[in-house]
């Protein structure tokens, strides 16, 4: 167990039931776990799959084909904002675990583009769904002092889902000769065992972990503060007790009640997010939102083929590299969930957009003088392994954390929302930017963006460790 500071309560320090907080968090970051999964295992599919539906290389079809899950991203993360401030948290991550589970089959099944297309859309509605309720469903039971740890790990559960993913892959491909003529390789491919049946068995391995988070979602318990939200303190109170005694449910319930007056319990109206006040914070956390995605590193694990062939390596070569990215994007995490708490969230942040920013103008130059081989796989490994432990996970827990109670379902819809537009555009546009400004204009366009990042965090991120959501609340609004 672990105790709490005095800061919750003076006269009655709780010691959390660390046992019930892992059981919670652990099953609500199996949606993380399937978020990763699904989203990274089209990036070792690619190579196959491209053949068997003939998408010719560098066209919309192609990030079409690449993006399409995203699109479902966008539906779902518009969707669970109000469903979620209507239904609760619990059911629509229960929801989320039935689209991973049809997505997985689906696609494993799909009979040619289109179905393929309309299966990866299904399964981005349970991301965009997942993406948003999991980290704020872990923030609204967690205490304060150890929210930071916890909502990292939703984020760990995504990296070992895209290691699961990269390493699903590995095993279920085939080794592709080197020595066959460029020109001949789609063809190879095509008529191949990778070519027919690899690539859907990569997608259908979801189908396990993805009923198993379905099936388990029945079993946990509301969101206590959206309880509290629908007048429904009794049970939040149970719940909260369950966490921390009796003792530290009553102070929760009333620093809950504190920021959630009679007049605005109930549904949240788009309106409502008209305050100046809360506008300048729903800024903030779309800006954040955003910038993951365009500092430009979520191209390497969705065109990993693309990133490494053009720093010389053939296709075998490149699963095994995709594999390095997942283990320092894993071990890199660990780092971010031992620091958040620590160091604190912002010094994170600066370290992420500012490394990335270093590491790609380093990685466009290498691509502007034509240079290839392992210290190119270096400069890749340390972009991911800076984004692992600072942008990554740190934004996911910043999100969860700025928006008010009353609004946090909406706003944090309409950061998530925001995040997987960017999402999107990013991955839409790379084949294009890649095929008109080269990889060297294009990383140095993403380290561009980077250093803008920099300046806004600097800028305009407060500090959040160690404070209750209603603490945090009170000093963002005034």
């Amino acid at each position: 167990m672990v105790t709490a500071p005095d800061s919750v309560t003076r006269s009655h320090t709780p010691r959390y039931r660390m046992g019930f907080l892992w059981t919670v968090c652990l099953v609500a970051a199996m949606g993380g776990f399937l978020f990763g999964y699904d989203w990274v295992v089209i990036g070792g599919a690619k190579p196959f799959y491209e053949p068997f539906f003939h998408i010719p290389p560098g066209t919309f079809w192609q990030g079409w084909a690449q993006s399409s899950a995203l699109v479902g991203c966008l539906i779902g993360a518009a969707l669970s904002g109000a469903l979620s401030d209507w239904t609760g948290r619990r059911r629509l991550l229960i929801t989320a675990g039935s689209l991973f589970t049809l997505s997985a089959i689906w696609t494993a099944l799909a009979w040619d583009y289109a179905s393929f297309n309309l299966a990866r859309i299904t399964g981005g509605v349970g991301i965009g769904l997942a993406s948003n309720l999991s980290p704020m469903y872990i923030a609204e039971i967690a205490p304060a002092e150890i929210r930071g740890v916890f909502v990292s790990i939703n984020q760990l559960t995504i990296v070992i889902g895209i290691l699961a993913a990269q390493i699903t892959n590995l095993f279920i491909a085939q080794p592709v000769p080197g020595n066959i003529p460029q020109e001949h390789v789609a063809e190879f491919i095509r008529q191949s065992w990778n070519g027919q049946w690899g690539w859907r068995w990569m997608f259908g391995a979801e189908t396990f972990p993805a009923a198993a988070f379905f099936l388990l979602m029945f079993f946990m318990p509301e969101s206590p503060r959206w309880l509290v939200k629908w007048g429904q303190s009794a049970a939040a109170e149970r719940i909260l007790g369950r966490v921390g005694g009796a003792a530290y449910a009553r102070h929760a319930i009333a620093e809950i009640r504190e920021t959630l007056s009679q007049e605005e319990i109930g549904r949240v109206q788009p309106a409502d997010l008209l305050d100046p006040r809360l506008l300048r914070i729903i800024a903030l956390g779309v800006f954040l939102a955003v910038f993951q995605q365009w500092c430009g590193i979520n191209v390497i694990f969705n065109y990993a083929q693309d990133v490494f062939q053009a720093a010389g390596y053939a296709v075998s070569d490149v699963l095994v590299n995709i594999v390095f990215t997942g283990v320092v994007n894993l071990v890199f995490t660990f780092v971010a969930i031992f620091t958040v708490d620590r160091w604190g969230r912002r010094i994170l942040m600066l370290f992420g957009a500012g490394g990335l920013a270093v590491i790609f103008a380093a990685l466009g130059a290498g691509y502007y003088f034509h240079s290839t081989g392992t210290h190119m796989l270096i400069l890749v490994l340390a972009a991911i392994g800076c984004y692992a432990m600072s942008l990554a996970p740190i934004t996911w827990v910043v999100i969860s954390e700025i928006f008010p109670n009353r609004i946090r379902g909406l706003a944090m819809s309409i950061a998530v929302l925001s995040l997987w537009a960017g999402c999107t555009a990013l991955t839409l546009t790379f084949p294009l930017l890649n095929r008109s400004l080269g990889p060297h204009g294009t990383f140095w366009l993403y380290s561009s963006i980077c250093v803008l990042g920099f300046v806004v965090i600097a800028l305009s991120l407060p500090e959040t460790k160690g404070k209750s959501l209603e603490q945090i609340e009170h000093e963002l609004l005034g």
